[in-house]
């Protein structure tokens, strides 16, 4: 009985809480999503410096109009979810020899805090207001486990085993599933040797440059390696299979992965997001060839559709009811590419996202699609090459400072995900380079003042 009558407290307290925040201080919660290597990490630790010292941030008005009075970061306000670690990043690139940060393997988040002078209809009601950012980054690899939340073991067993053969390097793991068969009784060993089959093969094709990848935990296992959730493999259709057989064991385990693992990670996190910032490297991609061009678009809009985009009632949101209202789909690593190929970047990343964004727009989410660079790592330049000036970016590659030319995109960005419709592009690694920063200034960056204006310049 006593548990009852916690459990009632806790549910009233709860709501009384989610209620009563509005009216006090409030927050906004920022999703940043992405695959891996998109640049997650480097994204939120330059957004955050950017927003704690504005000196380049022209595009974000509040910053420019002086609006913003003071940022700094307050102590993670959950609990159970690790901090960003902001400090170590940023000090790896800034550090007299940069390198870039780790990247993310958990959830991670990180509040800051704005105190901003009022404005509109506001001015003469009061004195300065304080806004909270809550920005969660979340691992690359776990993303698309959101899209497996609508499928069954028989539909994913299909696409997954699609997919797969078109993964360079799979050979081995399409071998050790056609000489397996469904029907017969399933045993711990083979089920051990398809899951560490199929997570290898899908490391390589993660190597090749693919991005359409789940489960997430097979490559990122975390805290649930070798554990049952993790040790099934998709399968043909099997005639007639016994309760247990290989099919239904791979099959329970399946949807023990969805309840146990993906389940909570969408009810405690994604369903909160009131903005969402989605990173593409959509150059890499279209540098890798035409078949990672389209896998990262199916990936993308298999990732979208797990998102709830539309307008958010203030009733609604008083009750803790979130939907995301503004979605960025961002090109990271614009600075990889003259700026005269910027626009066609932006373009492209929008085709690769068209089947997501339009879902977005339709529902009522505001979306928009940019080229951007967290961090600057290139400058730009012009060079002669047997006759004929090249738009050229130079950056540091193996510790030595190199030009690159990387080709040029097609003014029609649907050309490179038609068949044959590949260009030759040099997507190059370049490294963070030195820096010096003067006071009042965050790090160098391309258009990420113009995608924090998009993303949250409304609630400043």
């Amino acid at each position: 009985m006593a548990g009852i009558w916690q459990a009632t407290w806790d549910a009233t307290r709860d709501m009384a809480e989610a209620v009563a925040a509005p009216l006090q201080e409030p927050s906004l919660r920022l999703g940043v999503t992405g695959l891996s290597r998109a640049g997650k990490t480097v994204f939120i630790t330059s957004l955050v410096a950017n927003l704690m010292d504005r000196g380049r941030m022209p595009q974000l008005r509040a910053a420019a109009e002086g609006r913003i009075l003071a940022a700094w970061l307050q102590p993670q306000p959950d609990d159970a979810v690790a901090r960003f670690a902001f400090e170590e990043h940023l000090a790896a690139l800034t550090a007299p020899e940069p390198r870039w940060p780790e990247g993310t393997r958990r959830v991670a988040e990180l509040r800051l805090s704005l105190r901003l002078a009022p404005r509109g209809w506001t001015l003469g009601m009061g004195g300065p207001r304080v806004l909270h950012f809550d920005i969660v980054d979340y691992p690359g690899e776990w993303l698309l486990d959101l899209a497996l939340m609508g499928q069954d073991f028989a539909g994913w067993s299909a696409d997954a085993l699609e997919r797969a053969r078109g993964w360079p390097g799979s050979e081995a793991f399409l071998r050790a599933v056609a000489a397996v068969d469904g029907a017969a009784q399933a045993e711990e060993p083979t089920l051990k040797g398809l899951a560490e089959a199929y997570s290898e093969a899908m490391a390589r094709a993660r190597e090749a440059g693919f991005s359409y990848l789940a489960p997430g935990r097979f490559l990122l296992p975390g805290d649930l390696e070798g554990s049952p959730a993790l040790t099934f493999a998709p399968l043909p259709p099997a005639a007639d299979p016994g309760r247990r057989s290989l099919w239904r064991e791979c099959e329970r385990r399946f949807e023990s992965y969805k309840r146990l693992v993906v389940g909570p990670f969408f009810r405690d996190h994604f369903r909160r997001i009131d903005r969402q910032a989605v990173l593409v490297d959509a150059l890499g991609a279209a540098a890798r060839g035409e078949a990672q061009l389209r896998d990262l678009r199916d990936a993308m809009a298999a990732l979208l559709r797990a998102f709830n985009p539309g307008g958010s009632a203030w009733l609604a949101r008083w009750l803790g009811q979130r939907r995301v209202e503004r979605v960025l789909l961002a090109a990271t690593k614009a600075d990889h590419l003259h700026h005269s190929q910027h626009a066609r970047l932006a373009a492209l990343a929008e085709a690769i996202l068209r089947e997501a964004r339009d879902r977005a727009a339709f529902a009522g989410a505001r979306t928009e699609a940019m080229a951007i660079a967290s961090l600057r790592t290139t400058v730009e330049d012009r060079m002669e090459h047997k006759g004929e000036t090249l738009d050229v970016v130079k950056g540091r590659v193996g510790g030595r400072v190199v030009a690159v030319h990387a080709g040029g995109l097609p003014e029609d960005p649907l050309s490179l995900l038609a068949p044959g419709g590949g260009v030759a592009l040099r997507a190059e690694a370049f490294e963070p380079a030195p820096l010096t920063l003067r006071p009042g200034e965050g790090p160098p960056h391309i258009r990420l003042d113009k995608a924090a204006e998009f993303l949250f310049g409304d609630r400043l």
